[in-house]
């Protein structure tokens, strides 16, 4: 339930945030709550997916891209995500999340998001780092094609670009196109 109040929270803020453009990096600030602990007493590691969820709706607001989104019909779904953690976050930790575009492949939108905290020092450091590959789907039905995404957004500057190793792990990870039987180990 803390979840849908920081999702509000933060759609609230988001519209006073700062604007962006379409491929620029959003910074979204949280805080740890005592909800985002587990047993061990650092941010759970499900409560990082959650989070980045709300930094991404974050930056589609600043962006702008939510209102083309919504005047279209479209919503995004993520199809997979993977994140890696270096450093744990606990109660009452104040962090960011730096969220941008990295690209595309034939079908979907590559996000890289980082959890950031200042050190000692106040040198940014990256606790996490998730990257998500996101489809748009019509509430008409079907899926958004990336040309028909790229035409609603904008033209994408030549920087943006999906690393190799992510788009081979896109591939690896992804689901058959048709429903699989459980393992026999499964059974």
């Amino acid at each position: 339930m803390h979840m849908l109040w920081r999702t509000l929270l933060h759609s609230v803020l988001s519209r006073f945030g700062p604007r962006l453009g379409h491929y620029d990096v959003a910074s979204t600030r949280f805080i740890t709550l005592p909800t985002d602990q587990d047993i061990l007493r650092h941010m759970n590691n499900g409560v990082y997916l959650s989070i980045m969820d709300i930094a991404r709706f974050d930056m589609l607001h600043r962006t702008g891209i939510w209102a083309i989104f919504l005047k279209r019909g479209w919503y995004p779904v993520v199809v997979s995500e993977t994140i890696s953690f270096r450093k744990s976050l606990t109660l009452g930790q104040k962090f960011t999340v730096e969220s941008r575009i990295l690209g595309f492949d034939e079908k979907a939108v590559y996000v890289e998001q980082r959890f950031v905290r200042p050190d000692a020092d106040g040198t940014p450091e990256i606790y996490a780092q998730g990257f998500i590959r996101g489809r748009f789907l019509k509430r008409s039905g079907g899926v958004v094609g990336i040309d028909e995404l790229v035409d609603a957004v904008g033209a994408v500057p030549e920087d943006v670009t999906v690393p190799a190793w992510l788009l081979e792990w896109s591939a690896d990870v992804a689901m058959p196109a048709t429903r699989a039987a459980a393992p026999s180990h499964w059974t």
